[in-house]
């Protein structure tokens, strides 16, 4: 068959060019599963310096200890489960914390209003997150700016129009134009009305975290919450060895009411752990057994998450760097050490320092993303949109991030060894010196066979050229006004919307603004 046939008779089958150009264009909303791993774990560490870490571990626990700061009820809690307690330090008995986690569940699942959109955390999963936090936004059109209310709003539609994206999120950027105390609830209420798809409480005071709760009694009914874990949400630890008021508040609420938490330290190495690598693994194993035994203090099986924020610092400017081989060994020897505590794990994400969705961005965050999933990463927040540190959250490189979380689900499936993946019939029918092109197992499978970007360009330099020599930012900014304008909003129960904007409306009168 000569090349011209294969080629008409491509087009015959697959109703040509215009239909396959539809195809592609055409408005979707599909959201992947979560993933589900067919493929090793990447170890670093050896049995002997894995058990040296973690009696090395305990031994911070026992004879340096840890600060619960402003709790008294903590510091009674800890006593009465057998710990020494001077002051605000609080020293844990070698085995003490380890053998109050045994309570945390390894496996979990959140529930989203949309049950077709609900995640398991834990075991062999991946599920991922969008970035979180950042008090700036960027785009190509306005640059560099504080973030609003309006922006947080278009990065939840992104969010939920995003295929390999599994969760919304939480403050996929902090909107400066609310006040400090009221902007937890119109974030929330973002999440709850403009996704289906699961989300993050608010942990920045003990109330907000109430409300966090009383507002997803209202949309998922208060039975359920009671029953059902519906947040995961991220309690981080005052690195170094130091357990913030805030923070343990908020915790308290959500494991009290059997929801989520990510206990996770925040290092940055050379500043708020040692710059060894066993050094602080020794550290982060210490905060997150203190972290994860008290949820389980609060309530025994209570999910909680091992969780693990890891950069190096810059010694000549002091700024984090990002995607560093330092980084990647903490990240997969934490790893190992959620595993043998039979916890979830979180870490990693779009991680870079650039300034810029450049190549920078693009080198560090390829680097993060590929060690979060050979790590064993369970639960990944910041998997797309991260920039500057952290300090920015890109609309470009949401999308562009999103786009490429698809090569990790691919990747992911490991190796199809099946009839159809043998492809011995294919090879049979090709024999010497001729292609595949035409071939029956490349007709039955050339759809679903290779992961394709639907960012990327991949024409000839000609079309390419003829189209606007375009690069990828400016892909990406079309693609996020593609997503925006063609955005669907998830149904949702009329009574139950109004109630939720009526909760709003009434917490936000109660108190003055206030954005300290």
């Amino acid at each position: 068959m000569s090349d011209a046939q294969v080629r008409e008779g491509r087009r015959a089958r697959g109703g040509g060019g215009a239909a396959r150009r539809a195809e592609r264009t055409a408005v979707s909303i599909e959201t992947a599963k979560y993933i589900e791993r067919n493929i090793p774990n990447y170890e670093v560490l050896s049995e002997e310096a894995l058990q040296l870490i973690e009696k090395n571990a305990e031994t911070v626990l026992a004879e340096i200890g840890v600060n619960f700061v402003d709790n008294p009820d903590a510091l009674v809690r800890w006593k009465e489960a057998g710990a020494e307690v001077e002051g605000e330090r609080v020293r844990i008995p070698r085995g003490l914390a380890r053998k109050l986690c045994a309570t945390a569940p390894s496996v979990y699942t959140q529930h989203a209003r949309n049950p077709d959109r609900n995640v398991v955390v834990g075991g062999k999963t991946l599920v991922l997150a969008p970035v979180y936090g950042p008090p700036f936004v960027r785009d190509a059109a306005g640059g560099r700016r504080y973030a609003t209310m309006a922006d947080f709003e278009k990065f939840v539609k992104l969010g939920y129009m995003s295929k390999w994206l599994h969760h919304s999120g939480g403050t996929v950027c902090e909107p400066t134009d609310v006040p400090v105390n009221k902007r937890h609830l119109d974030m929330l209420l973002a999440h709850m009305v403009y996704s289906d798809k699961p989300f993050m409480g608010s942990v920045t005071e003990p109330s907000r975290a109430q409300d966090s709760i009383e507002m997803c009694e209202i949309l998922f009914g208060k039975d359920f919450v009671r029953d059902n874990t519906v947040m995961t949400s991220l309690i981080n630890i005052n690195s170094p060895l130091t357990f913030d008021s805030t923070m343990m508040g908020a915790l308290e609420i959500f494991a009290a009411h059997n929801q989520a938490s990510i206990i996770s330290p925040f290092i940055v190495g050379g500043a708020m752990a040692p710059v060894s690598v066993a050094g602080t693994l020794t550290q982060v194993l210490a905060e997150v057994l203190a972290g994860v035994a008290y949820s389980q203090i609060i309530r025994p099986g209570s999910p909680a998450i091992f969780g693990t924020f890891v950069t190096s610092i810059d010694m000549n400017s002091g700024a984090p760097t990002f995607g560093t081989p330092e980084a990647a060994h903490i990240t997969y020897g934490a790893g190992q050490l959620a595993r043998r505590l039979n916890l979830p794990y979180r870490s990693a994400g779009s991680f870079c320092g650039s300034k810029l969705p450049d190549a920078q961005a693009a080198y560090e965050t390829s680097n993060s993303l590929q060690m979060g999933l050979l790590s064993g990463v369970n639960f990944m927040l910041h998997s797309c949109g991260w920039l500057e540190g952290g300090l920015v959250a890109s609309f470009e490189k949401f999308v562009m991030d999103a786009d490429q979380l698809g090569t990790l689900h691919h990747f992911a499936r490991g190796v199809d060894l099946s009839e159809n993946g043998q492809a011995m019939g294919a090879i049979a029918e090709v024999g010497p010196g001729g292609h595949y092109l035409g071939c029956e197992h490349t007709q039955a499978n050339f759809k679903a066979a290779f992961w394709r970007s639907d960012l990327f360009d991949y024409k000839p330099f000609e079309t390419w050229d003829e189209e606007g020599a375009r690069d990828t930012e400016t892909l990406a900014t079309a693609r996020v006004a593609k997503m925006l304008d063609t955005y669907q909003q998830p149904p949702l129960d009329p009574e139950i919307e109004a109630r939720l904007r009526a909760y709003v409306a009434t917490k936000k009168a109660s108190m003055p603004d206030a954005f300290t």
